[in-house]
């Protein structure tokens, strides 16, 4: 399956571009809104401070929103290892679901599906370590859920995407 991204660029982010070594990590959200209108809409309001680099629809399509090379604001309080405000070194990655709060859904076949060509394309492009394909959960444990408990990390780490620790 090929990539294909289309673009809705959100005003939110920071300058200066930053160079492709910055980047080390990959964040995985879900939006936590009822309508893929309602999150798109507030990723783009300049008044919420708020985006992500790419935010893939209940079908399956991919936006982008950000450009990688320019810091989105989606991972907020962060920290791992011993990197703090992940924001400066990452790709974030919303995935279109109402969340714990709205009656947290399984994530679709065709969202699944083009998240794993974005990984496989992102890991490659920057060179990104499997243990830093992280969800906002890992980076702010005291503050989001998300991705949530029904994000298929086992089947992400079965197609080298991401890493599973089997207890």
């Amino acid at each position: 399956m090929r990539l294909k991204i289309s673009n809705n660029y959100s005003p939110n982010f920071s300058i200066p571009k930053r160079k492709n070594k910055i980047i080390k990590f990959i964040v995985i959200h879900y939006t936590g809104m009822k309508s893929e209108s309602a999150a798109i809409k507030r990723l783009c309001d300049e008044s919420k401070n708020v985006s992500a680099h790419y935010f893939i629809k209940k079908n399956g399509e991919i936006i982008n929103l950000v450009p990688d090379l320019y810091v989105a604001w989606h991972a907020g309080k962060s920290k791992w290892l011993n990197y703090n405000s992940l924001n400066k070194s990452s790709i974030g990655i919303e995935i279109q679901n109402p969340g714990h709060e709205n009656k947290y859904k399984n994530f679709s076949t065709k969202q699944l599906s083009s998240l794993k060509i974005l990984l496989r394309t992102l890991i490659k492009k920057y060179k990104i370590d499997l243990k830093n394909i992280l969800g906002h959960s890992d980076i702010a444990p005291e503050r989001k859920k998300d991705p949530g408990e029904k994000f298929p990390w086992k089947n992400l780490a079965n197609h080298k995407l991401a890493i599973w620790h089997s207890l």
